[in-house]
């Protein structure tokens, strides 16, 4: 076939996703016109996806696996893509989130995912296209994907929410005036939730504060505990209680060094007045 351009599998899960569309496609007899027809897309962008010159949304994998009767396959395909270019360990941990019973989490720096408004969500996604590291068809997808655990959660029998965040959550500004004073308006919204208990670790505490490190702790429907802490560069799920319970006693006492709930409320109010 002219200017046909051989696919290596091989060279990236991008790559290895496009060959296995157009192996799929080719078996059914459909050219990439005709397969772009029933999925929306032109064959022109289906060529780009099949020979990796255009990263695949999670959009085209759901209706390339309606449109080739492959059942969820190519949206799994993605997610695995997608979720490679996060923090090694976090996709298995958001497996674990989803059937958590009780969430215990802390943060530095920057609001908790499951606590972050679409438009602060945003802020962080598109900062991190901007700077290179990621496209901004992944910044999409990265919003899309944190609307889906934030969703996950509020089911009729909601897991038990724990958050304590280090004072620098609320103070550091993300996004225009606007965005961070709907994100803090969402905190107090959370506040208020039955299922939830939120905690600011002031920065007067000092050394007092037992974690040093984005910390989360999920107990699971047969009670045990699993942990996920980040650095900069990995993230890791560890399911060994030796290892999880001294985070669990830190995060116990990092709680008794926070504020209570009804201080937390007070300081982000507070906060709040510096924003329209």
């Amino acid at each position: 076939m002219v200017n046909r351009k051989d696919l290596d599998p091989d060279a990236s899960p991008q790559a290895a996703f496009g060959a296995r569309l157009r192996s799929l496609r080719e078996e059914r007899g459909l050219s990439q016109v005709e397969l772009g027809i029933p999925m929306g897309y032109s064959g022109t962008h289906i060529s780009g996806v099949e020979t990796g010159r255009k990263f695949p949304t999670l959009r085209l994998a759901r209706r390339a696996d309606a449109a080739l009767g492959t059942g969820d396959m190519f949206e799994r395909e993605w997610r695995e893509m997608n979720q490679g270019s996060l923090l090694e360990g976090f996709p298995e941990y958001v497996e674990h989130e989803g059937q958590a019973v009780e969430l215990r989490l802390f943060d530095i720096g920057i609001v908790p995912g499951l606590l972050q408004t679409p438009e602060y969500a945003r802020c962080l996604a598109n900062s991190k296209a901007r700077r290179g590291a990621i496209t901004y068809e992944q910044a999409d997808e990265l919003v899309a994907f944190l609307a889906e655990r934030q969703a996950t959660l509020a089911r009729p029998r909601p897991p038990m929410m724990l958050v304590v965040m280090d004072e620098s959550c609320i103070r550091r500004q993300v996004g225009g005036p606007g965005t961070m004073g709907a994100q803090l308006d969402r905190l107090l919204e959370f506040a208020e939730l039955p299922n939830t208990v939120l905690q600011i670790a002031p920065f007067e505490i000092g050394e007092q504060r037992a974690l040093y490190l984005p910390t989360n702790l999920l107990t699971l429907p047969d009670m045990t505990v699993v942990a996920y802490a980040e650095s900069q560069m990995r993230g890791y799920l560890e399911r060994d209680s030796a290892a999880v319970f001294p985070l669990l006693t830190a995060y116990h006492q990092l709680q008794a060094e926070s504020l209570a709930q009804s201080a937390t409320v007070d300081m982000i109010r507070e906060v709040r007045k510096g924003y329209p």
